[in-house]
């Protein structure tokens, strides 16, 4: 009964786009039925789920553990090396001007001309996978962290120093509060990306993974089974999408508030 109250209450919520998604199938389905579409460019929903129904649940588990294990290892690792990152770019403007040059270079790089390369210097194993998907997922987390941590009011930052306050405190503080809204902005986008970045590197190198399974069942034609590790793939990046705006939630609720008030005024 308490589920039953939580799910009406939140029916504004989720009950539009459920709908929506609803009705995308069932006008994808009617257009598959009526071979309007060949089936071999767009199988039906129904033939999809029926294919993803026909693998066997461990052979799913494995290819899903395969592939989160890489985004999360990926997506720590860009968070470790961009927030130094930002906090050297809000603090230093000769490395700011220094520095992004370089990493829009780096980003402005497609992914999938480095990855090759990645495999062949560092090998077959986890780490070209990972490194690439740090490398996708680091540039709006170093952006976003940067941008917060630089729009802090100049007010806030003169009177603790006028109080007496060490760089340090500024930065703990101050600094990264106020930029806690930017952050977990970034943080949101990156963990999308991280996921993209892991599908690349299985697609180039893998015998494992979502991308891999995608990989192989193009490869053999088994369209119904792509659009299957297709929507998985989406399933997931919808669950660390959400997963991340629940630690905001549940550990910085007042970033939540903030940003709130920074968009009515």
């Amino acid at each position: 009964m308490p589920l039953f109250r939580l799910l009406r209450a939140s029916a504004p919520l989720w009950l539009p786009p459920a709908l929506a998604v609803a009705g995308l199938l069932a006008l994808w389905e009617v257009t598959a039925r009526a071979g309007l579409i060949p089936p071999f460019l767009l199988p039906a929903p129904s033939a999809v789920a029926a294919a993803a129904l026909a693998v066997p649940a461990p052979q799913w588990l494995g290819h899903v553990w395969a592939t989160l294990r890489i985004v999360l290892l990926g997506f720590a690792a860009a968070v470790a090396i961009s927030l130094p990152l930002a906090v050297a770019i809000s603090r230093f403007a000769l490395f700011r001007r220094s520095i992004y040059p370089i990493l829009l270079v780096i980003q402005s790089t497609p992914i999938v001309a480095i990855a090759p390369i990645l495999v062949v210097t560092l090998g077959a194993g986890d780490l070209p996978r990972v490194v690439i998907t740090a490398m996708i997922a680091f540039f709006p987390i170093v952006v976003g962290t940067s941008t917060g941590l630089l729009q802090c009011p100049d007010e806030l930052i003169e009177l603790s120093r006028s109080l007496g306050a060490t760089t340090g405190r500024e930065y703990r503080q101050i600094r990264l509060p106020y930029a806690l809204p930017h952050l977990f902005s970034a943080l949101r986008v990156a963990i999308t990306l991280a996921v993209i970045g892991a599908v690349v590197a299985e697609f180039v190198a893998a015998d494992e993974g979502v991308g891999y399974f995608i990989r192989t069942s193009t490869a053999f034609f088994r369209i119904p089974l792509a659009f299957a590790g297709l929507a998985l793939l989406s399933v997931l990046t919808l669950a660390l999408f959400g997963l991340v705006g629940l630690v905001q939630r549940l550990f910085f609720p007042h970033s939540l508030a903030a940003s709130d008030a920074r968009r009515s005024s």
